[in-house]
C-alpha cells in the first residue's frame, strides 16, 4: 500500500488558518538494514551519502511531502539520504517550512536554503503557463552556489513526482564525462521547444550545429556538482536567459536555456526514471501516452497538476 499512505498525506493535511501552511501527519522512521554502510552525517562528502534537492514552497508543498516520503519508503539505506531543500527569500515562512519537515519528518537529515530571487530579477520572462514563471521554478540553475562544496553530486526532483523504487539505482549511473544525467527523448520535435525568432536567427540557431540534441525533462536529473562548477554553467544559463530578454527565443520557462547548454551532452537515463505527463501536456491539460515497461518514478508533469 505504499501510494495509499502517500495519498493519505494528502487527504490528511490541514490549513492551521487562513494563510498558514497545511499540518502533516507525522512519517514513520524509516532506519537502514544491516547491509547500509555507516555514515557520519556531519560529513557530506561521504560516497556512501545520497543527496537529494527539491524545492518548498506553499503552493507545492503536498507534492514535496508526498515525495520526500516516497523516496524514503522505497529507498534501501533511508537513513544515507540527505535532503537539500530550497524556498525563496520573499517567501514569508521560512521558519514554518523548517518546522513542517521537521515535525512530519522528525529523523530526516536535511538542509533549508534561501534562494534570492534577485537572482533572477531581470532575467526571467514570461512563459506559456504562470507556474513556470515563478522564481524558485529557475533555483535549480544555482544549485552549485547554494549546496556546500562537500557535495560533489546531487539528484534534483520537481515536487509533483512519486518515486516507487530504490533512489540509490539512479544516484548510483554513471554519468562518465557529463555533468548531467537525465532520461532523454529523442523522437519530441526539439524544433518545437524554440520559437521562429531563434531559429530565424542563424548565429543562435547554429548553438544547436552538429549536436544530437534530445529533449529532457529537467525535473529528474543527476548532476555532477564540481563539474558544474568548473565547466561555469550557471553563466552559460544565465547567458541565454538574458538573449530571450532580448529576442524572446522559447516559451517554456527554465527548461529551454538547459536545452541550449546541455542537449546532445546528457548521460542518458532509463525511462523508468520518468513517467512524466501524468498531469496533462503544457498547454491544454491534455493526456499523454505513457512510456512502456516498469516506472521507477511518477511525474505529474503538465498543465493539469500545477495550476494557473
Amino acid at each position: 500500500m505504499p501510494l495509499l499512505f502517500i495519498l493519505l498525506l494528502f487527504l490528511t493535511a490541514t490549513a492551521i488558518s487562513a494563510g498558514d501552511l497545511p499540518a502533516f501527519r507525522e512519517a514513520p522512521a524509516f532506519r537502514n538494514g544491516k547491509e547500509c554502510p555507516r555514515i557520519v552525517r556531519s560529513s557530506l562528502d561521504n560516497p556512501s551519502m545520497i543527496h537529494i534537492a527539491m524545492t518548498l514552497d506553499e503552493t507545492y508543498l503536498r507534492g514535496s511531502v508526498a515525495g520526500v516520503f516516497s523516496v524514503l519508503q522505497h529507498a534501501s539505506c533511508p537513513e544515507n539520504i540527505v535532503f537539500h531543500f530550497i524556498a525563496s527569500r520573499l517567501y514569508s515562512h521560512n521558519n514554518n517550512l523548517r518546522h513542517v519537515i521537521t515535525s512530519t519528518f522528525p529523523y530526516l537529515s536535511f538542509h533549508l536554503y534561501l534562494f534570492d530571487s534577485n537572482l533572477v530579477k531581470g532575467k526571467i520572462s514570461y512563459s506559456i503557463r504562470r507556474a513556470l514563471d515563478q522564481p524558485l521554478n529557475y533555483a535549480r540553475i544555482y544549485l552549485a552556489d547554494l549546496v556546500p562544496s562537500a557535495v560533489r553530486r546531487i539528484i534534483y526532483f520537481d515536487s509533483d513526482l512519486i518515486v516507487v523504487d530504490d533512489v540509490a539505482k539512479l544516484w548510483n549511473i554513471n554519468l562518465g564525462k557529463h555533468v548531467v544525467g537525465a532520461p532523454e527523448y529523442c523522437h519530441a520535435n526539439f524544433s518545437h521547444y524554440f520559437t521562429q525568432e531563434f531559429w530565424s536567427r542563424p548565429v543562435l540557431a547554429a548553438s544547436l550545429k552538429g549536436r544530437k540534441a534530445c529533449y529532457f525533462n529537467t525535473g529528474v536529473m543527476v548532476i555532477d556538482i564540481w563539474k558544474w562548477r568548473e565547466g561555469k554553467f550557471t553563466q552559460r544559463l544565465e547567458y541565454w536567459m538574458r538573449i530571450q530578454k532580448r529576442y524572446r527565443i522559447y516559451e517554456l520557462g527554465s527548461l529551454p536555456p538547459f536545452l541550449l547548454v546541455f542537449a546532445g551532452d546528457v548521460e542518458g537515463v532509463e525511462h523508468r526514471w520518468n513517467q512524466h505527463g501524468l498531469g496533462g501536456d503544457n498547454l491544454e491539460g491534455l493526456c499523454r501516452n505513457l512510456h512502456p515497461g516498469p516506472v521507477s518514478l511518477l511525474h505529474w508533469s503538465g498543465k493539469g497538476i500545477k495550476g494557473p
